[in-house]
Formats: C-alpha cells, sequence, structure tokens
C-alpha cells in the first residue's frame, strides 16, 4: 500500500466557471449628500431587474473605510483565483468642493461581506504632488503581462487635465507599487476621466468621459495595457444626447451580450445599452427595472453561493423570487456519490472531474456540507496521475464510498476505476482512509481487471452494505450489471458470489440497462436504479426495480422511470445517480448529474453538473417519479 501527500492544487479553492453564475451583483452609490456618498448592492436574477439590498441603505460605513466620511464611484472585481473580490472608491464628501479629495480607498473580501480597507492619500503616499487637486474614479485590472493587477484612475494637477493614471496593487491589495505613471492621454490632450476597461478576444477596451468637451462616452483600443499604443475610436457610444459619465461594463452570463450602462448624471437616471462587438449599441430602457436610482457603478456576475451568502446577510428582496436550488457544485462533476458519515455528523460529495475532452479527468475531488445546501470544497482526495495510485494513469471515473465500523473506529473505503498504466480496459480500485476527506491510501493494484461477460467496461462501481445481514457487496457495469459480496477486508470480492444480475429487456425510452447500477434498502425491499441511454443524450435517465435479495433477480417496475429530463426548464439528461437516506428518517434524495444547457450542442458528455432533488415513494413502496428542479 502506498500514502503519498496530495498535490498542491488539493488545497486550494475550487475553481468557478462562467456556467456557476447564476446572479448579478450591481454595487453603486446614490447621491452626492454625505449620507449618499457610500457603498449600496443590489442583484438582479437576469441582467436587467434589479433589487436593492438592505432595503437601499449602505452595506458598508463610509465614516470607516474612507478618510473624507464618504466614498463614490465603487467598482468590484472578481479575481483571477475566483474566490477574492477587490473594490476601489474615491474617497470623497462632493459638498467639500469637486477639487477637494486626494484619496482612493482599495477594499478585499473573500465574502462580499466582510472586507479589509486601505487608504491611498496621493499627497501622503507620494512626494511632489503640491498641485493636485483631485483623485476620481479608481478602477481595477488584471494585467497578464505583469501578472498583477492594476489600480487605475484619473487625476488633474493644477492647469493641466484629467488624466488617467495606473499602479500596480501589492499582492495584499493593501497599497500601490511604484510611482503613478500615465495610462491613456487622448490625442486631443483633453480631459479624460471614468476609465472602464474590458478586456474581449485578446483587447483591452477603454471607455472613458470626455470630461468638459462634450461629456460623453468613447472608447479606446490595445492589446498591451501599458504599451501607450491605444487606437481611438471617433464616435461617442452612448445613446443619448444628455450628458453621461461612470460607463460600467459587463458580459451577460452565458451569452455573447455586453451591457454597457452609464450614469445619465444631469437627469438622475440610468441607461442601459446591449452589444456584441462593444463598438455598436442599442438602448434597452425598456428592459431594465430598478426600485433605487444608483449612481456610477459597476456589476459583476456571482455564484448561488455567494448569492445566498449576501441575501442573508442584508436580506432577500421578496421580487427576487426564488433562489435556484441546482446545481449544488461549481464546476463540471458527473456520476455523484454521497455519503453520511456517523463520525463527523456531516455528508460528503464525491464525483468524476468533468469538463476535461474524451472524459479525461484524473483526479476525485470532495465536497462537505452539514445541510445539503452549502457545500465546502475539501480538496484533492485521489490523484490517479501521481504515485498515490501507482497502478492507473488517469480517467478518474465514477466513485462510491463506504463508512465502515471496524473494531471501534470508522475507516473509509473509496472505489473507483481509472485506466491501467500496463494498457488494457478499465479497471476498478480501491483506497482506504481514516476521514472521508483523506489521506487515502490506495491499496496498489485494481480489485477487479475483467469482464464477467467477455464485453463492456469495468466502471460504474458502487458499494452497498446490507443493514440485515450486516454484509457488504460491490456492483459494477456498462453493459451489463454485476454484483459480488465483499470480503470482511472490504478490499476484495468473494468470487463465489459473482452474479451478472443485468435486467432484461427495456428500450432506451424506459429501461434498457446501461450503466451505473446503485443499490439501497428500504422497508424489506432491495432496491436497484441504473442509467438508460448514452451519458451525452439529453434522454439519458434513471430506471429502477426491486430484490428480495443483494444479488437479485431484479424486478423491473411496472413505472420504472425515475427520473428524467424536462426540456420545458431546459433539464437535460439527468441519471447516474446515488441516493441518501436522512439519518433516523423516511426523507429520501437523489443526487445525480445533468447536462449544462448551455453545453447541450458542444460536448454534452463532458459538461455535467451536480444536482440534489427529494425522492418520495408511494403507499406501495414504489417510487414516486422526481420532479428535477432549476
Amino acid at each position: 500500500m502506498l500514502a503519498i501527500t496530495l498535490p498542491s492544487f488539493s488545497q486550494q479553492q475550487h475553481p468557478i466557471v462562467e456556467k456557476d453564475y447564476v446572479a448579478y451583483l450591481f454595487t453603486y452609490f446614490t447621491g452626492n449628500h454625505i449620507s449618499e456618498e457610500a457603498v449600496c448592492y443590489a442583484v438582479s436574477m437576469d441582467g436587467y431587474t434589479y433589487w436593492a439590498l438592505n432595503d437601499g441603505k449602505p452595506v458598508l460605513d463610509s465614516k470607516v473605510i474612507s478618510s473624507t466620511g464618504g466614498v463614490r464611484d465603487p467598482h468590484i472585481l472578481r479575481s483571477q483565483d475566483g474566490h477574492t473580490f477587490y473594490m476601489v472608491v474615491t474617497d470623497m464628501v462632493s459638498d467639500n468642493g469637486w477639487d477637494s479629495n486626494r484619496a482612493m480607498v482599495l477594499l478585499k473580501s473573500n465574502d462580499l461581506v466582510n472586507w479589509t480597507h486601505s487608504i491611498i492619500n496621493m499627497q501622503k503616499r507620494y512626494k511632489g504632488q503640491e498641485k493636485l487637486k483631485r483623485v476620481w474614479a479608481p478602477q481595477t485590472v488584471f494585467d497578464p503581462e505583469a501578472g498583477k493587477y492594476m489600480v487605475y484612475w484619473s487625476m488633474q494637477y493644477a492647469g493641466g487635465a484629467d488624466i488617467i493614471y495606473y499602479a500596480y496593487a501589492n499582492d495584499d491589495f493593501t497599497d500601490l507599487i511604484g510611482e503613478p505613471k500615465p495610462l491613456f492621454i487622448p490625442e486631443n490632450k483633453k480631459s479624460c476621466i471614468d476609465g472602464d476597461i474590458v478586456y474581449k478576444d485578446g483587447v483591452f477596451h477603454l471607455f472613458y468621459k470626455t470630461e468638459g468637451h462634450g461629456n460623453g462616452i468613447k472608447v479606446a483600443t490595445t492589446r498591451s495595457l501599458t504599451s501607450g499604443q491605444w487606437k481611438e475610436e471617433p464616435d461617442y457610444k452612448q445613446q443619448t444626447k444628455d450628458a453621461v459619465e461612470g460607463a460600467g461594463t459587463f458580459k451577460l452570463i452565458n451569452q455573447d451580450k455586453y451591457i454597457l450602462m452609464y450614469d445619465v448624471y444631469m437627469k438622475g437616471k440610468y441607461q442601459f445599452t446591449e452589444t456584441t462587438d462593444l463598438k455598436n449599441f442599442k438602448v434597452i430602457d425598456s428592459e431594465v427595472k430598478m426600485n433605487f436610482h444608483p449612481r456610477h457603478g459597476t456589476i459583476i456576475p456571482i455564484t448561488r453561493d455567494e448569492l445566498i451568502r449576501i441575501t442573508d446577510k442584508w436580506g432577500r428582496p421578496a421580487e427576487l423570487g426564488a433562489i435556484p436550488n441546482n446545481p449544488v457544485l461549481p464546476g463540471f462533476h458527473a456520476d455523484p456519490e454521497i455519503l453520511y458519515s456517523n463520525k463527523t455528523k456531516k455528508y460528503y460529495i464525491y464525483s468524476t472531474t468533468d469538463g476535461q475532452p474524451g472524459w479525461g479527468g484524473w483526479y476525485f475531488t470532495v465536497f462537505s456540507s452539514t445541510d445539503l445546501k452549502n457545500w465546502n470544497y475539501e480538496g484533492v482526495m485521489l490523484d490517479l496521475k501521481s504515485e498515490q495510485v501507482p497502478w492507473a494513469n488517469g480517467n478518474a471515473w465514477a466513485p462510491c464510498i463506504e463508512e465502515k465500523l471496524i473494531k471501534g473506529e470508522y475507516k473509509y473505503f473509496f472505489y473507483y476505476s481509472g485506466n491501467p498504466a500496463k494498457g488494457g480496459g478499465k479497471q476498478i480500485g480501491v483506497a482506504m482512509a481514516d476521514s472521508p476527506t483523506g489521506p487515502f491510501t490506495d491499496l496498489g493494484q485494481p480489485i477487479i481487471t475483467d469482464s464477467p461477460v467477455g464485453h463492456g467496461q469495468q466502471i460504474d462501481v458502487d458499494v452497498f452494505t446490507d443493514p440485515v445481514s450486516g454484509k457488504s457487496y460491490l456492483y459494477w457495469g456498462n453493459g451489463y450489471m454485476a454484483g459480488a459480496e465483499l470480503n470482511k477486508d472490504m478490499i476484495s470480492i468473494k468470487k463465489k458470489t459473482l452474479t451478472v444480475m443485468t435486467p432484461e429487456g427495456g428500450t432506451l425510452q424506459d429501461y434498457a440497462f446501461r450503466e451505473a447500477p446503485y443499490v439501497f434498502y428500504r422497508n424489506g425491499l432491495y432496491y436497484f436504479m441504473w442509467s438508460v441511454d448514452d451519458t451525452g443524450s439529453p434522454n439519458y435517465h434513471v430506471a429502477y426495480g426491486t430484490s428480495k435479495s443483494p444479488l437479485g433477480p431484479i424486478e423491473v417496475a411496472k413505472d420504472p422511470i425515475v427520473l428524467i429530463q424536462n426540456p420545458e426548464k431546459q433539464i437535460y439528461g439527468p441519471a447516474h445517480n446515488a441516493v441518501l437516506q436522512i439519518p433516523g428518517t423516511d426523507e429520501w434524495y437523489i443526487v445525480y448529474h445533468r447536462i449544462n444547457k448551455n453545453f447541450l450542442k458542444d460536448g454534452p458528455g463532458v459538461h455535467r453538473e451536480v444536482c440534489i432533488d427529494r425522492m418520495e415513494f408511494n403507499a406501495d413502496g414504489t417510487i414516486k417519479p422526481v420532479v428535477p428542479t432549476l
């Protein structure tokens, strides 16, 4: 047996991909009185309709975070790691005069609720700033060439124009590195403020306001932020004759559309425009609704967990509607297994890491939860391309796990399939641990190597402990279903018990067995569930039967379909499931994967996500069809 230190990425947070975003967060301020010069939050489910949080009151205390007692122009950015947020604001009270401020505030958060802050006063931070008049509207962008976060803002010195400057932030986002340098000076040398940089297709697009001459939004582009090589577009981008400022641009989730919004400050309103190329814009005011009046702000997409976190803190507006239940995990995952640990009193999900071409994920991760709603990433617990699993070299598929009380201590046995390093078809291995999250020690060799029927892969393993006899069983199969009793060591099977128990008959429309057997026990019956059709098919679904024995024979249910697609809700391919019984109750849940709707036509078989829904029984013990939820 071989134990190994887990790879370095196992301790990092799980990466976030675009499909994880379910809502939008709008950060803004509301007016020119000191009581209105503060950071406020609003949320939207569609990018067009926004509802203020905290009854429209600020979510941060300007007196605490600023030197003047007021802040304006909040800009929020999600970091490259996906889990850190940077916000920068103008440190200013307008009643003191438009040339009164010299500072900005840098803020940092890991949860959108709690923020640390640092005040950067330019005249105090740098020498030779005696003629500085104002510091306005800072923003942040990641510069891939420097590998750092660039803070950029406009400054004006006595007798000169407003110019957009930049400096890089330090690693803690508490200070600036080096002297500020000019980032953009228009060819006409006239004032420009309120810069907003958007990166698209290898090009940085700088939206800026022509301050004092036109008072509108123009765009300049470059491929290198600090090159000084900007191409200015001659036309104004706002779609109104009124003066505007405070451009904010964001991409709609899973769409090739961008929104350019700006503050029509003389009329006390905001305007939204839509574009696909960042060149041509159309007004969409008729589609936009807000229950507040924002000034110069920014919008970012947020995940389900982040939406829950901020609405738990500041209240969920009734108009927002229901927050989606699914998917429950970030990123792409398939073939979920769920465990309730008697040792830790927590739930755990293990799955195939998806999103890789050819189902090429090579490691398993684990998430934990206390309530089945909020899931914490616990890291990588088995890596098939490392020395941790010497017999395999990748394609980590369809795991299962069992908690066993052995000599008074809980032990965990994790079964999975992988590609043998020496070649040949998929085989099934096992790793052991003293904790649901590891560290896991692999047996060092597979325990299932050959098909009992001469064809099909050795995949989709399931483990089940019979509450009647206390014996444990292993099931697997692809095109066939096999089962066998495990020896007491839990790392080998009793070969004499090996049984081929494939449910016979059926079609792709009802119960023809394909793969993914799963077994559970309830009220004297052994329930067998399996997946029908191909994993990339929208029709991929779950069927079931029952038996009076852990090794069959299986009697297919009269109405065998448990879970199937719902095109009206854009739910496709819900299958390959596990089942959870809440301890001590008759409350049941089905845990499964579905095809992410945005990949239905492009790689559906490898873009799957994990969901959880209630599973209920009729009085006669038959399973009611599960209603999959969004």
